[in-house]
């Protein structure tokens, strides 16, 4: 399972590093320390949290909406598999983003719910990058 740093986390849920440590002390991010003593988040936790915390209305502090060049960096919180195509949701800040693809697709991605991976738009298209 992928695990992030708070700094990490703090990126892909669109906050500061301060506001995602402030969130882990009071107990609202799960968090664990690794081998390097360094604070770390599960990847499923944090995208359980993602989508916590875009129900709820976000961050809280104002954060930037916009996209450099239409790519969105998030945590992939859900994959409906079929027999051929797939379903992949992805929360970037505070868009939820979902994209059709192929199994063979999120499959060579490596794709799963925790793990880091950027949407990229173009038109009515959505184009999911593992990071």
């Amino acid at each position: 399972m992928q695990s992030y740093t708070i700094g990490q986390a703090a990126r892909l849920l669109g906050v500061s590093p301060d506001t995602a440590r402030r969130w882990a002390d009071a107990g609202r991010i799960t968090t664990r320390r690794d081998e390097g003593g360094r604070r770390v988040v599960d990847g499923r936790d944090l995208a359980a949290f993602s989508v916590e915390l875009a129900r709820s209305g976000g961050a809280d502090e104002e954060t930037s909406h916009t996209s450099v060049r239409n790519a969105f960096p998030g945590i992939v919180t859900a994959i409906k598999l079929g027999d051929v195509a797939a379903q992949v949701e992805i929360q970037a800040g505070p868009h939820r983003l979902v994209s059709l693809l192929t199994r063979e697709a999120v499959e060579e991605l490596g794709l799963e719910v925790g793990v880091e991976a950027t949407a990229r738009v173009k038109s009515t298209n959505v184009h999911i990058d593992r990071t």
